[in-house]
């Protein structure tokens, strides 16, 4: 649900899922047969995991952060892992890329660089869910563009700030 004021958008679960299903859909109608898929972490694992599930294909995760500042509201430096977690093998091949967004751009076309730099992939396409109107980089498949760059409340967050002790309260209530 997108606030009246443009700035931002609440996710539910089920809405969640509906936009990683439908994000499936476009990748499956363009055609594109695909060898792996690299997610990026954290943003990127649930869709990553499911569209895993989906095409039946090999998931691997590639962690980066940029989210650093005020609460993690304000970007900050770009980390990217030197390494890059696979079930087994190496990144080859046709490989779709996955995270959640193209927020600034920045991460996703960084990874894309980096990636495109490795001899072993032959092709790679990414996807989102989201792409903000303010992003510099379009991925090949995504399912919103967002004009106003909103704020995205995505349905895990609210672990973001929940430690153990709330936890514990939570299921001591139920």
């Amino acid at each position: 649900m997108l606030t009246d004021d443009g700035k931002h958008l609440y996710v539910s679960w089920d809405e969640y899922h509906r936009l990683i299903e439908k994000l499936a859909l476009k990748v499956h109608a363009s055609g594109w047969e695909f060898d792996q898929i690299l997610c990026l972490a954290r943003g990127g694992m649930r869709p990553g995991d499911v569209l895993s599930r989906i095409f039946d294909k090999p998931l691997g995760i590639m962690s980066t952060s940029s989210y650093r500042d005020d609460g993690g509201t304000l970007q900050g430096r770009l980390d990217m892992a030197k390494y890059i977690t696979m079930p087994k093998g190496e990144l080859a091949g046709r490989v779709l890329l996955v995270d959640d967004l193209a927020d600034s751009g920045v991460t996703l076309r960084a990874v894309v660089d980096r990636l495109r730099a490795m001899p072993a992939i032959s092709e790679l396409r990414s996807a989102v869910l989201w792409v903000k109107g303010v992003s510099t980089y379009t991925p090949e498949y995504f399912v919103e563009t967002l004009p106003t760059s909103p704020w995205i409340h995505q349905p895990f967050e609210e672990y973001d700030t929940m430690r153990p002790d709330v936890v514990l309260k939570r299921h001591q209530e139920s």
